[in-house]
Formats: structure tokens, sequence, C-alpha cells
């Protein structure tokens, strides 16, 4: 899975990129180029499952971040970055907060609803051109050759066209079943899953969760949506920290975890996934999969041959495996279940896979 991180000119989006995925910061004036970069997502319940298996390697999940240049009218006009927005399943858009006299805002006042509006609209009229292009072409085939199916698109895109012409981003219409498969192939950007990222100055880090909570009605009340705060000063500093200094550093600001920790889990939820855990003195892992998965389809994320040769799954809660010391304090308590192919695999779930 893949967030595209956005944003205004003087955002601080590419640092928040860099402090996040630990690549290198480039001078790129100019450039379209996207930059990679992948995000170790934190996780409590692989160090409390490590204590206990003392494994000889230890891994967590991670998530794929990009680095976006400036979303603009000229740049939606290059068809290879344009490509690269297309390849992302949701976007993280850094909206500035922090006054800097030397760097002013390139819009005047701070305003992150404005920012974000005026950035919905760019994403609104490069899906709307896609949508006249396709329909153009349809009205044409149609003519030619009597096709429900192709009906059914001139349909549905024309309900998309209505809800952009509204100034209405395709992440508010609700599509399901064959019409979401026929709209799916377009990867239309105003589709995807939003993450507004307020970045705040120095002074209001104390006010980071209150300034948060004002803006989830203005930005994250809509479908397919979200708010997180983070103040990327504090965030650079605490990169530089060890884990006591950086514990006692947000401590001064009132903080209880990096607003990068909650930005990474914002972005987990808003995608909709979830982490399931293996755990022994080999490895103690976290596997990252989609809400509602099936222990069928879990025991494939791990390998092709558990799907393919499954028998059961044994699963217990990480709290319960961590609290009685192992698989066999589990199971003395009656704790370890066996589950078959459509079971749903929970957050938090310990798995063994069972296999022919």
């Amino acid at each position: 899975m893949k967030t595209g991180i956005i944003g205004l000119p003087m955002s601080g989006k590419t640092s928040l990129f860099t402090i996040l995925t630990g690549a290198h910061q480039e001078v790129r004036m100019g450039s379209t180029a996207v930059r990679a970069g992948v995000a170790r997502v934190p996780d409590p319940r692989v160090e409390a499952l490590a204590e206990v298996f003392e494994p000889e390697k230890i891994t967590h999940a991670t998530i794929e971040y990009l680095d976006v240049p400036a979303v603009s009218k000229e740049t939606l006009r290059d068809p290879a970055y344009v490509a690269s927005l297309r390849l992302v399943d949701a976007f993280a858009h850094v909206l500035r907060l922090f006054e800097d006299e030397t760097v002013p805002h390139e819009s005047g006042p701070l305003d992150p609803v404005r920012d974000a509006e005026h950035l919905d609209l760019e994403l609104i009229l490069s899906d709307l051109m896609v949508i006249e292009k396709r329909l153009e072409r349809l009205e044409k085939d149609r003519k030619k050759i009597k096709n429900p199916d192709l009906d059914r698109e001139h349909e549905v895109l024309e309900k998309c066209k209505a809800v952009l012409e509204a100034n209405r981003p395709l992440r508010e219409l609700e599509l399901a079943g064959e019409d979401e498969k026929r709209v799916r192939g377009f990867q239309f950007l105003s589709q995807k899953p939003m993450l507004y990222v307020l970045n705040l100055g120095e002074q209001d880090a104390p006010r980071l969760h209150a300034v948060e909570q004002q803006y989830v009605p203005l930005l994250g009340s809509r479908p397919n949506t979200s708010v997180t705060a983070v103040c990327g000063k504090i965030e650079a500093e605490l990169a530089e920290l060890s884990p006591q200094d950086a514990a006692e550093y947000m401590a001064s600001y009132g903080l209880q975890e990096p607003g990068l920790d909650r930005l990474i889990a914002a972005s987990y939820r808003l995608l909709g996934l979830m982490s399931f855990l293996t755990a022994g003195e080999t490895e103690v892992r976290a596997w990252t999969i989609p809400v509602n998965t099936t222990a069928l389809k879990a025991a494939g994320t791990i390998h092709s041959d558990f799907e393919k040769k499954f028998i059961r799954a044994e699963a217990v809660n990480w709290k319960d495996l961590v609290d009685h010391g192992g698989y066999a304090g589990a199971r003395e308590k009656g704790l370890l279940r066996l589950e078959g192919k459509d079971y749903t695999v929970k957050d938090g779930d310990v798995i063994v896979i069972r296999h022919g």
C-alpha cells in the first residue's frame, strides 16, 4: 500500500517525508520526479512479544510513502507525474499551520481549509478532463454498436461528472459492485482517500490535540477523509534523540507519542489496514492485511504455499500470549483457539498456520 505525501510549496511535506522514511532530502527545483521511502509502523505489541520469545529477528510492518512535488495545473499536465499519482492508494496532504516570516505562505494568511480546497479543486479538474474525454469516446462507440456495458459505463461516468461539476471529489461518491469496478481502472485522483496532516509551529505543539479536534469537523467529516496533526520542527528534533531523551523532550510539550507515529497509524486506518502477528524463537513479526481478511488470505500473506495447503490456524490475542508467557501458558488457560479458513483475523491476533 502506498501513500502519496502532497502539499503546497513550503508546507513542510518533504521534511516530514524525510523524517518518516530516513530518505535523504534532495534538491529538486522544478523537478516532477517522485521519491519513494518506507516507514516502519510503530507497534508496541511487537516489542512485548519479543521480550517473551527473545527471537533472533524482529520485523515490524512497513508502509510506503511517496514524496510528490507540489500539485498544480502545470504538474498535472505532465503524464509521468499524473501516472505516479495514480499509483498511490491514498494521499496525505500536509497543510501549513506554522508561521515563518522568512518563508511566507504563497497565498497569504495561513488557512489550511483554503489550501485543502485549492488542491482538491486541482484533482477534481484533472478527473473531469479524463471523464469528458472518455464520454466523447463512448458517444462514438455507442452509435456504432449496441452494448449494455457501454451504456452502463456512460451512465456511471455521467454520475461521476455531476459530482465533480459540483466541486465535490469522487471520494464522496459511493459506488458499489460492478459500478465500482467500472471506474476503478481510471484511478481517479479525487477518489483516493485523503489524510489531512496539519503541520503546526513549535509554539502550538502543547495544543496539538486541541488543534486537531478543531479541524476534524472542517476537514475530516466527509467520507474517506481523516485529520491528524504534527509539529515538523519537533519531529526533526526527536529523530536525532535517544528514546529516553525523546520521551523527556515530548513530555516538555505535554506530548505522549511522536506525531509521526500518529500519522502512520492514521494512514493505516484510512487505508483500512491492520496487523496480525507471528511469534516464535526465530522471529517476531507484524504482517499488514486489510481489515476483515480471512485466515486463509492471511496465511497467503506469510507464504503462498500456506494458503494453498492451509489446514487450520491457531489464534490467540497478543496480550493473552504475553500475560501467560507464551503458547504453553495460553494453551493451558484455553486461550489458544483453533480456527478454520473462513475465520476473520482480528487486529493483534497472533497466528500459527498449520498446513499440509
